[in-house]
């Protein structure tokens, strides 16, 4: 079983002169979720090497049980520094692809070409997609073989608006996720805020927030 986790190169948040990446727990639940479970787990980004971390998740009021394993986790460590950059990815002989949040994806992975090249290749050989929190952005341009939008007519879910409100950067962001999720055709669902909610679509799996991360990477390996 062998699962490859997709992480943000991209560090600046708009034009505000702060910092962002990819949200630690977003990345640490599911690496552990797989790890535990035998999965055999590759790391890449579209530039390859150390992600940028975004620092709010780094606070510790953001940390959690993965987080706090993950700081003592020499080898973990390691895999998240030398990840392999993404363009050299083949999606032979990987069983699903999982996509953890941070601001960051709005701004690489939901346009890279690369990024959309693998979800595709996945969904359209019917292995697991996941994504969770902002990381549904990876679905911006994602299209089934005939063209359509991969999410048109597909119950999913991703940070809200009410959350990006909650975090004050509906207008710094360039597109809020649950906006262009219905304009893609989604069928958007929510839970509460800052609330696991996690829902499934054939084997598309989508998470809501940060609350989410462990969840989502659970119902993933229930299609492996």
């Amino acid at each position: 079983m062998k699962i490859l986790m997709v992480l943000t190169s991209h560090d600046q948040l708009g034009d505000t002169g702060k910092k962002t990446g990819f949200w630690l727990e977003e990345f640490a639940a599911p690496y552990y979720v797989f790890k535990d479970a035998g999965a055999d787990v590759a790391l890449a980004s579209p530039k390859g090497g150390q992600p940028p971390l975004d620092p709010m998740s780094d606070s510790e009021d953001a940390q959690t049980d993965a987080t706090r394993r993950f700081k003592l986790d020499k080898a973990a460590q390691q895999d998240l520094a030398s990840t392999q950059v993404l363009s050299s990815v083949d999606a032979d002989g990987f069983d699903a692809i999982f996509f953890p949040g941070g601001h960051g994806p709005l701004w690489d992975l939901a346009e890279d070409a690369d990024s959309r090249r693998l979800i595709e290749t996945f969904a359209r050989s019917d292995r697991p997609v996941g994504a969770v929190c902002h990381a549904p952005a990876v679905f911006r341009h994602t299209q089934t073989a005939d063209g359509k939008p991969l999410v048109a007519g597909r119950t999913v879910t991703g940070f809200t608006n009410t959350e990006e409100e909650g975090v004050g950067l509906t207008d710094v962001v360039p597109f809020l996720v649950q906006d262009m999720l219905t304009a893609n055709g989604g069928e958007y669902q929510k839970g509460d805020d800052w609330a696991s909610f996690v829902v499934t679509d054939g084997k598309l799996v989508t998470g809501q927030n940060p609350a989410s991360s462990e969840e989502a990477a659970r119902k993933l390996l229930t299609f492996l």
